[in-house]
């Protein structure tokens, strides 16, 4: 079993199959016109931009585990899998289930089977219910030689309607989480590791995480065991005036890693090994607070040598004997 665990997670920004790539009609009708243009030629060379990143990850090494969300389909990520074996990186074999939202984007972990296992059998998909589809959360038991390790990934509704009318949606979600965090705790015994990660659309000191989701920058309150608090990771980087995403020339941390009490104590077996951080920014942007370079969709609207609208984040667990 290896001594340590590197994790991350990256919203890769609208990572959809080729504008030709067979699709429910109903999804073709809401993203049709935002795919115009979209060919293979395109879709490989975000490819490979992405794989660049993914590949230099973990001080070149790779993640054992990447959770990832904004992709379309499986097809689109064991081609991310080929692009970054290509690059000279890991062949990472792929957990994923199709979700109901609205634009067809989903949740995935691509995952190093040298280092850590899983089966269908051990993914739950968690639904969120509001009046339409949305993505739900969705849940990978993995193994890791003989320890135990659950993850949790995440897309929350966005603020395109608007931060405030849209957080019903993501309290919605963040309640939704604490709920199944909750039920993982009486199944798999409170000593168990979970890591919970994603793009929450929201920071860690908003109502949906704080409140809800029972997110906390306090160990102890996690330690206390009184509730399923989780430990937020990206607390100690908001405070440096870090984020995952520049919004009006704001940064904004709304991909987080959060921990469960089992990690916090040691008591799943693992621990975290400082503390959180921010993947690529030098490679991703464009000039130092410039934000993330993105990498576009659609003809005429592509910059070849973009990435993704958002920054990854990472942590390190270490073993406990």
């Amino acid at each position: 079993m290896p001594d340590s665990l590197y994790l991350a997670f990256w919203n890769l920004e609208n990572l959809f199959d080729t504008e030709t790539a067979p699709r429910p009609e109903k999804l073709q009708k809401v993203i049709g016109k935002d795919l115009a243009g979209w060919d293979e030629d395109l879709l490989a060379l975000k490819l490979a931009q992405l794989a660049k990143v993914i590949c230099a990850m973990n001080n070149g090494a790779g993640p054992d585990i990447l959770g990832v969300c904004e992709v379309e389909n499986v097809n689109v990520l064991h081609r991310l899998c080929e692009a970054i074996h290509s690059a000279g990186g890991r062949t990472y074999k792929v957990a994923h289930a199709d979700t109901g939202d609205n634009r067809g984007i989903d949740v995935a972990f691509l995952y190093d089977p040298k280092v850590a296992k899983t089966s269908k059998k051990e993914w739950f998909q968690h639904w969120v219910v509001k009046r339409y589809a949305t993505r739900e959360l969705f849940q990978v038991n993995f193994s890791v030689g003989d320890k135990k390790l659950v993850l949790i990934g995440n897309h929350w509704p966005s603020r395109s309607a608007g931060q405030y009318e849209s957080e019903p949606f993501r309290i919605i979600a963040g309640e939704t989480l604490a709920y199944w965090v909750e039920r993982i705790h009486e199944e798999q015994g409170d000593d168990v590791g979970i890591v919970v990660m994603g793009d929450f659309n929201d920071e860690p000191f908003n109502r949906s995480l704080n409140e809800y989701a029972l997110g906390t920058s306090d160990p102890a309150q996690v330690l206390a065991g009184k509730n399923h608090y989780l430990l937020n990771l990206m607390w100690p980087l908001c405070g440096a005036g870090q984020g995952s995403l520049l919004y009006n020339g704001r940064w904004n941390m709304l991909d987080q890693i959060l921990v469960s009490r089992g990690i916090v104590a040691g008591s799943s077996g693992w621990t975290v090994d400082g503390g959180a951080t921010i993947e690529g920014r030098p490679m991703i942007e464009k000039k130092k607070g410039s934000g993330p370079r993105r990498f576009g969709m659609g003809k005429g609207k592509v910059d070849v040598k973009g990435f993704s609208d958002h920054f990854p984040v990472g942590v390190r667990l270490v073993g406990v004997r």
